[in-house]
């Protein structure tokens, strides 16, 4: 992976078994449609392995603030 990718303030993005999607759908109570969506070109999937319909999970950790997110790979 390129080198910009593994800067500080560039998120860590994996991709969600579908297992793992399940759990999160169940425990958050809504369907996969409802979730926040992202392009397949999106620069910051460069690299990863991910496909339309994937659901991604995001780790962001700036200033020891931890966060994640959860977004749905569409086409562009």
């Amino acid at each position: 992976m390129d080198s910009a990718f593994s800067h500080y303030l560039v998120p860590k993005i994996e991709k969600m078994s579908e297992s793992d999607v399940s759990a999160l759908l169940s425990g958050m109570h809504c369907v996969k449609e409802e979730l926040p969506l992202i392009e397949l070109s999106d620069p910051g999937l460069v690299g990863t392995e991910v496909a339309p319909g994937d659901v991604i999970k995001i780790h962001r950790d700036i200033g020891g603030i931890k966060d994640v997110y959860y977004r749905v790979v569409t086409e562009d």
